[in-house]
């Protein structure tokens, strides 16, 4: 049986934003998918820290950075927050 996860830092590349549809949407698609990717990796519900988002429009709507260190802590039975891990 797999170990729980407590707490941990995640590297998850953003590549992938820049391939399907329009680039004005580039923010928006990289804040879902590091949900999604974060809720496929620990299992349970996930609660971003508003700081990953600044972090993600810092530079522009539609030049989002390529990868970023997230922080997680598990906060509840199945119920994961995430920060910046700058």
């Amino acid at each position: 049986m797999p170990k729980e996860k407590h707490a941990g830092i995640f590297i998850i590349p953003l590549k992938r934003v820049y391939w399907g549809g329009s680039r004005r949407n580039r923010g928006q698609r990289a804040v879902k998918f590091i949900r999604r990717y974060l809720e496929r990796q620990l299992g349970g519900k996930v609660i971003l820290d508003p700081l990953i988002s600044v972090y993600i429009y810092k530079r522009k709507i539609e030049k989002p950075p390529r990868y970023i260190a997230v922080r997680f802590m598990r906060i509840d039975e199945g119920v994961f927050k995430a920060s910046l891990a700058i």
